[in-house]
């Protein structure tokens, strides 16, 4: 492991993706490894998460968006969560075949994650992926999601900026108010433009947010065709450099990024806790003996004690009481 933090913080990519897969299956070493190198790591870029329906162009935009970025000098990181299949468990990964023409740049780094059937639009491991790749000093992290619907929101609480694709094939203004996942989105963009029916669902949009948003940010709407380029996607960078401006100034804005790191830090500690109670289940099979009398809530109440937790207690107190499982 401390060769492979050496490696890493000399910039070596390939024990940036050791690493990398190391999370990914959740290895042992995995976790003695993120120990090591957040004790020595500097402070995180800021993440754009992408993410929309099947077929909105989300790809497309991405490999717009790091042109744009190459261009101005910035290095990037991409992580890009692919569909598995529900028979033989892998992924095509076929994201990279849309961002072919960076693959050779040094400065960008495309890294492809199976979602292995976990739901949120996320993978496992995408959260600590997602770090390695911001502590590997990349000045941009982009996420992008596996094609989404209207529930799949893991990611807001996993990057700064949340991007939406849409297009003109998206459905009517009902289908829009519809979409839960309209409500986590900080920059709308209207992709392939020159399709029919895009001026109509830009004017939804903006007849949507006109009927008031929740907070003091309202979200841009930014026109595009990705796969032209005539300037749109510059708009789409600058839409978000003014969402990370409202993070930093505002307080409404800084009260938001403290609130993505809370819920970022309670996932990873639900993740552990589930773990350990799955652990100490194995370990003990009283636990879960099946006798009639035992129902998960009374295995679960159990754990609580066993971890020094009291039943019942409130998430409201801040704090868990008792030792650290």
């Amino acid at each position: 492991m401390s060769e492979l933090v050496e490696r890493f913080q000399a910039g070596d990519v390939r024990a940036l993706a050791r690493a990398i897969s190391l999370v990914e299956r959740a290895d042992p070493d995995a976790a003695t490894l993120l120990a090591d190198l957040r004790a020595v790591a500097g402070p995180q870029p800021p993440r754009v998460g992408v993410t929309g329906a099947p077929g909105a162009g989300k790809s497309t935009l991405l490999g717009a968006m790091i042109r744009v970025a190459r261009r101005d000098k910035r290095s990037v990181a991409v992580l890009a969560v692919d569909p598995s299949s529900p028979f033989s468990g892998g992924a095509l990964l076929g994201d990279r075949l849309r961002m072919d023409e960076h693959l050779l740049d040094p400065g960008v780094y495309v890294r492809s994650m199976g979602a292995r059937g976990q739901l949120g639009g996320l993978a496992p491991g995408a959260a600590e992926a997602a770090w390695l790749l911001g502590a590997h000093g990349f000045a941009e992290v982009l996420v992008e999601t596996v094609g989404t619907g209207q529930s799949e929101l893991d990611l807001p609480s996993l990057v700064d900026t949340t991007v939406l694709v849409l297009n003109p094939n998206a459905g009517d203004a009902i289908q829009l108010e519809k979409a839960g996942v309209l409500e986590v989105a900080d920059v709308y963009v209207v992709n392939k433009t020159d399709l029919p029916g895009a001026d109509r669902l830009v004017r939804d949009l903006h007849t949507m947010l006109g009927l008031g948003t929740c907070g003091s940010w309202v979200p841009r709407v930014v026109a595009t065709v990705a796969n032209r380029p005539d300037g749109s996607v510059e708009q789409v960078w600058d839409a978000v450099r003014e969402h990370r401006a409202f993070l930093a100034d505002h307080p409404e804005g800084r009260a938001l990024a403290a609130g993505k790191v809370r819920e970022s830090a309670a996932a990873l500690v639900a993740a552990r806790a589930r773990a350990w109670a799955l652990a100490a289940c194995e370990r003990d099979g009283s636990l879960t003996a099946v006798d009639g009398r035992r129902s998960p809530h009374v295995i679960a109440d159990r754990l609580l004690e066993l971890a020094g937790c009291r039943a019942g207690e409130h998430t409201s107190n801040h704090h868990v009481r008792g030792r650290q499982a």
